[in-house]
């Protein structure tokens, strides 16, 4: 298995370089999708995503199960690119406004079963792996306590990732920054 992390800000090209990775990869490509089209603006992002992508990749949407999908979808011939984590940790913690202040979301069920599925699994699959998140520590300390645990839980997950990754890139103004090579 190969696994790559690439990471980068908002709009920094960080898809555009997992997709040059996926094409370069020379395998059937799969894109799990994590976005969910809550509204319409969202809905018109993921079309220009899929419209940018090649007609004979695959897209299977996995907006919380993604060890799950991970599992079901990895094969020696296939390169699978989960865009993004970031989205699936906003996802799984949609009931983290009910913890108390200061807790962890390991409070919250869904997110520690799902977010330790995904670590557990990744160094178990066959074929290229690629993963994108946001890099989310680089600005502003969230003003609210939900956006605080939203930026340390993400942290938290590319760091995990990015040791059990092979190729860890940074992406900034559509230029890739290779920072582990293994």
């Amino acid at each position: 298995m190969t696994c790559e992390l690439i990471l980068g800000g908002a709009r920094s090209g960080k898809s555009r370089e997992a997709e040059r990775c996926a094409t370069d990869s020379g395998l059937a490509v799969t894109v799990i999708a994590t976005a969910e089209a809550l509204d319409a603006e969202m809905a018109a992002r993921i079309r220009r995503h899929q419209d940018d992508r090649p007609a004979g990749w695959r897209t299977v949407e996995a907006p919380v199960a993604l060890a799950d999908t991970l599992r079901a979808e990895a094969a020696a011939d296939r390169c699978l690119l989960v865009d993004c984590l970031t989205l699936w940790v906003a996802n799984l913690l949609a009931d983290a406004d009910r913890l108390p202040p200061g807790a962890s979301a390991d409070e919250l069920p869904l997110f520690r079963r799902e977010r330790d599925a995904l670590l557990a699994t990744l160094p178990t699959l066959p074929g290229h792996i690629i993963l994108v998140a946001n890099e989310v520590g680089l600005g502003l300390v969230p003003e609210t306590p939900l956006g605080r645990l939203f930026r340390d839980e993400a942290g938290r997950l590319n760091q995990a990732v990015a040791a059990l990754c092979g190729r860890v890139v940074f992406v900034a103004a559509g230029l890739p920054l290779v920072l582990k090579q293994g």
